[in-house]
């Protein structure tokens, strides 16, 4: 009789792609897509009479899969559990234990032998170690998943309706995403009470006797041997007086002071640090980040051959490194870079975190040696950028550090005081691959007594600035800082606050819209350990206990459930959602004569009838002279003219955005936007594909004739340079081209594989 086979189960086809290359016919590997049960979708799906317990169930779109699993478990002994070494891989590994353990009724098969295994990198070294030490699943991990699973879900079914009812449909609610809208929002009140105070300083440029090219900066830094303050200067007239008692003296050198310096280079990535530098040098959003982050760490193919992760696991809170890897590293750097690049010392780092998982490590390459000029040609353009950035700062983090003299120089001219500062690098040390500094002035050589001569005095006006809105690096930042959320959590925080309309991003910065303030006042007011900093942090601290088995969970959602169902009760009798959010204004309703009220929905603020639901008569809120001129400045810089009636353009609004229009509308139709691709539709051959978008807010591209002509693609279609109208054909089967991300298109019917690079 054959030897039964083993099966190995992930939860990522792509991670059971690469691991299936390590080992050989003897094991089956298989996915299991992520959580194959779950709680229901249109249901509670808690008892909270039986000590509130989940009743989980396959999602119908892992009916299949779970099928599959089954069936190829029966060709196997022993199965392998291999998911994500966290909360919810263990949680992963937990499910698929039930549903080949037995029936729903309770029995159990024994013909099993169940084993976990846990590994950090995507190696064949590391999954093979793996194999040689399972263990059991984690039960207190487990249990920690759940504890967090069930609150959240207590806490969506039961607040989110109570938004519906009282401020707008779509609306939710949650322990970290409404305490990262509250951040945003306060940050929004902080900048928009700011007022700015006006401040002047004084700057010379100087430079030594006979060597005008050594120039450099000095500030106004004493007045009469006194220290001047940042407010010292408070007007031009102030600024312009002194400009002309400098300019009547001479410029000496008083002292030369210089200092050695050092520089220590920083601790390896956590999931956190890693999303605020791809932010800050990569302009990578936190999605972004962990989404490229999830490609390196599942595997990259190799020279054609070898597939293999490149990185650690990317949601980790530790700056641990393993000895493999710090070996590795330092004989990397001794034959790269000589013997003065190591420390005499190992450089270690220690975690902020009390609770952090100290047997994670960092985010680090999984092979030191794997440098990324090295692997370039098999990365696409982002995942080079990404893994170049977690290779330099892991091997950064075990080289000397960088010395500098640290040089200031105090210059006299009558009663005032100049001051230059500048550093000079005098060993680079770990900067020799990762540069963690701004690039500083550097200072010509300079001596006590020397004269200098002016080359230009200059007072400069000043404002003080407010507190900046929040960006992926910051909110994140000050997420963790807080305790608000997890390293799993910061990145799916971030996009539930986006598509439930709470914010948008303006440019890189996070703007809240109306509904935030009227969401974030009302859970403040009324429910405040929803919205509360430190009650989340709290939350996320017992979590991380019950993951280390020193509390139980059913007690713990106990303690928050029964005070905040009681809370919600009296909410629903004490709140008026007309008194929370309905504005009076004096315009009356131009259909029945009713006052009409400026009320708030999901998408911002609006005017409605007060006699709804009589009247249904809504409009736009008029926007003030500031708002109009601003939105036709960005639409219509040029300031041009209908081309087709001379009239002045309009800035209108649809749901797909603003666009330009005829202000002679409806005697003129003209429209300008972004929405038309200026491609003809090739089916009707009358209509346009414009940009659409699905009700789950994904992009399409469709026939303006619909719903005449259902005309669709799921890509923008090219232009055809040549014959204006007209799209791009595919030269193989005549169907369009559409585009197919960076330098690429590619044709759009499924069936042909033709692509094509372009400039």
């Amino acid at each position: 009789m054959p030897k039964k086979k083993s099966l190995v189960i992930v939860e990522s086809p792509a991670k059971a792609k690469t691991i299936s290359r390590f080992l050989g016919d003897e094991y089956i590997v298989l996915s299991s897509y992520g959580h194959i049960r779950d709680l229901p979708t249109k249901e509670m799906g808690i008892d909270m009479e039986n000590d509130f317990e989940p009743k989980y169930v396959i999602p119908p779109k892992a009916k299949k899969n779970v099928a599959e699993i089954k069936k190829q478990a029966k060709k196997t002994k022993t199965i392998y559990f291999a998911p994500d070494a966290d909360r919810e891989g263990e949680a992963i590994a937990w499910h698929l234990q039930y549903i080949l353990d037995g029936d729903d009724d309770g029995k159990h098969n024994n013909s099993f032998e169940f084993k976990r295994i846990v590994f950090h990198e995507i190696t064949e070294h590391a999954i093979k170690e793996a194999l040689k030490h399972p263990k059991e699943i984690d039960q207190h991990l487990v249990d920690a998943q759940q504890a967090r699973r069930i609150l959240d879900r207590l806490v969506g079914y039961e607040l989110s309706p109570f938004l519906w009812k009282k401020v707008a449909k779509g609306l939710s609610a949650g322990r970290v995403q409404s305490a990262a809208v509250r951040l945003i929002v306060e940050r929004e009140n902080e900048i928009k009470k700011f007022k700015p105070e006006e401040y002047w300083s004084v700057e010379a440029e100087l430079n030594p006797e006979k060597k005008p090219k050594d120039s450099f900066i000095s500030k106004l830094y004493k007045i009469d041997d006194k220290v001047m303050d940042k407010f010292h200067i408070k007007n031009e007239k102030k600024a312009k007086e002194i400009e002309k008692e400098v300019k009547k003296g001479n410029f000496v050198i008083e002292k030369v002071e210089k200092k050695k310096s050092s520089k220590n280079p920083l601790a390896p990535f956590t999931t956190s640090t890693m999303q605020q530098e791809a932010v800050k040098k990569l302009g990578f959003s936190a999605k972004q980040t962990m989404m490229i982050a999830q490609q390196l760490y599942e595997g990259i193919e190799l020279g054609g051959k070898e597939q293999i992760g490149l990185i650690t696991y990317m949601r980790t809170d530790s700056v641990n490194l393993s000895d493999k890897f710090i070996g590795e590293a330092k004989e990397y750097i001794k034959s790269t870079f000589g013997d003065k690049y190591l420390p005499a010392k190992d450089n270690v780092y220690k975690t902020k975190s009390k609770l952090a998982q100290e047997a994670h490590e960092a985010v680090r390459p999984t092979h030191a040696s794997f440098s990324p000029e090295n692997i370039k040609k098999d990365l696409n353009s982002n995942q080079f950028k990404l893994y170049q950035l977690i290779w330099q700062r892991a091997m950064a983090c075990q080289m000397s550090s960088a010395s500098f003299d640290a040089t200031t120089v105090d210059i006299k001219n009558q009663q005032y005081l100049f001051r230059a500062t500048g550093s000079i690098l005098i060993f680079d040390g770990f900067l020799k691959v990762y540069s963690s500094l701004s690039k500083d002035s550097l200072l010509p050589d300079l001596k006590e007594k020397q004269k200098l001569n002016l080359k230009k005095l200059e007072p400069l006006q000043h404002f003080t600035e407010p507190p900046a809105r929040y960006t992926d690096a910051t909110l994140v930042k000050a997420m963790e800082e807080l305790g608000i959320g997890r390293p799993s959590t910061y990145s799916p925080t971030i996009s539930t606050i986006i598509n439930r309309g709470y914010v948008k991003r303006d440019g890189k910065k996070f703007a809240p819209q109306d509904i935030a303030f009227v969401v974030t006042k009302l859970l403040v007011k009324h429910f405040p350990e929803i919205a509360d900093y430190k009650f989340t942090a709290k939350m996320e601290d017992q979590f991380d206990e019950i993951a280390q088995g020193k509390l139980e969970w059913q007690p713990l959602i106990k303690e928050f459930y029964m005070p905040f169902k009681e809370n919600l009760k009296t909410k629903e009798k004490e709140i008026n959602k007309e008194d929370l959010i309905d504005e009076k204004t004096d315009e009356v309703c131009d259909k029945c004569g009713e006052p009409m009220a400026v009320k708030i929905g999901r998408y911002g603020k609006f005017l409605a009838c007060s006699g709804f639901p009589k009247c249904r008569n809504i409009k736009n809120l008029p926007k003030d002279e500031k708002e109009l001129k601003e939105e036709a400045e960005e639409l219509n810089p040029e300031g041009e003219k209908c081309p087709e009636c001379k009239k002045e353009l309009v800035v209108k609004q649809s749901r797909f955005g603003k666009f330009l229009a005829c202000s002679g509308y409806p005697d003129c139709k003209y429209i300008k936007n972004n929405f038309s691709t200026g491609v003809n539709c090739p089916q009707c051959e009358k209509g346009k594909i414009m940009m659409r978008k699905t009700r789950s807010k994904r992009v399409f591209y469709g026939c303006s004739e619909y719903p005449n002509c259902n005309f669709a693609l799921w890509q923008k279609p090219v232009q055809d340079e040549k014959n204006k109208g007209k799209g791009r054909e595919c030269p193989k089967c005549k169907a369009l081209l559409v585009e197919a991300g960076e330098n690429k298109i590619k044709c759009s019917a499924k069936e042909c594989k033709y692509t094509e690079e372009v400039k």
